[in-house]
């Protein structure tokens, strides 16, 4: 069996990827993983100049990127990413599935549409991402996925649907973990709270008064927290989901 080591990710020879990788915290995962010596692959959807500016960065440190359009709705797309990433840069160490979709309403508004976009994105691309990666990962690597607080706070009667997803993201982490513990590939949640990123802009006169440390998260201390996961301090956690959200669910 090959099993990745701290020493070879600070040499440079780590591979990770992070889905949903361009902009808010997936670009923050991303830069990060750089930094911890990663070379990293990264899907996006839109905005190409986003996923392009990472990637730059990731370079600028001495790694390697590579930024793959790949909508996690779509489940050949995401295997074919994972395939494209793994030819350039060679088994994964550690995958990030970090794509997600937020839409809002109460039950007799919600769309069944952006329900299904949901759904599709948020808990069938999860379930692909994880698969595929898993596939074409090194026994003792890392699958780390980001949920939402909201699985275990719904906190408003508008996002019970996401949070239905995000609850499923937090129950398929536990059986995966099963799963892939004879492979020694920890499988992990992280469920952050509010965060500076597009997604919340428009809601933070909701959200702050929610938060007891009254301030939204940043990006970098979401990808702090993907960090630790990834190291070889946190080799005996798996199943877990960690939330980062400022005293949100107490």
């Amino acid at each position: 069996m090959t099993m990745t080591t701290a020493n070879e990710t600070a040499n440079g020879n780590g591979v990770a990827m992070v889905f949903g990788g361009s902009r808010g915290i997936g670009a923050a995962i991303a830069r990060r993983l750089a930094r911890e010596g990663y070379d990293v692959a990264l899907t996006y959807v839109s905005r190409p100049d986003d996923a392009a500016a990472v990637a730059a960065d990731i370079e600028a440190l001495g790694r390697r990127a590579l930024a793959i359009r790949a909508d996690s709705a779509d489940a050949a797309a995401l295997q074919q990413a994972v395939e494209q990433a793994t030819e350039r840069f060679g088994p994964l160490d550690l995958a990030v599935v970090n794509a997600g979709v937020l839409a809002l309403g109460t039950l007799a508004e919600l769309r069944l549409e952006d329900l299904d976009r949901m759904l599709a994105v948020n808990v069938r691309g999860v379930f692909v991402a994880i698969q595929a990666s898993a596939a074409r990962m090194k026994d003792g690597g890392r699958i780390i996925t980001i949920g939402s607080n909201t699985a275990v706070r719904t906190g408003t009667p508008i996002g019970a649907a996401y949070a239905m997803t995000k609850a499923a993201v937090a129950a398929l982490v536990k059986g995966v973990a099963l799963d892939l513990a004879p492979r020694r590939i920890t499988v992990n949640n992280v469920q952050p709270g509010p965060t500076e990123t597009d997604m919340t802009a428009d809601h933070h006169a909701l959200i702050l008064p929610m938060v007891p440390l009254r301030r939204l998260a940043e990006p970098d201390e979401v990808a702090g927290m993907v960090a630790y996961l990834a190291s070889a301090e946190a080799g005996f956690v798996t199943g877990a989901s960690l939330t980062i959200d400022g005293g949100f669910v107490l």
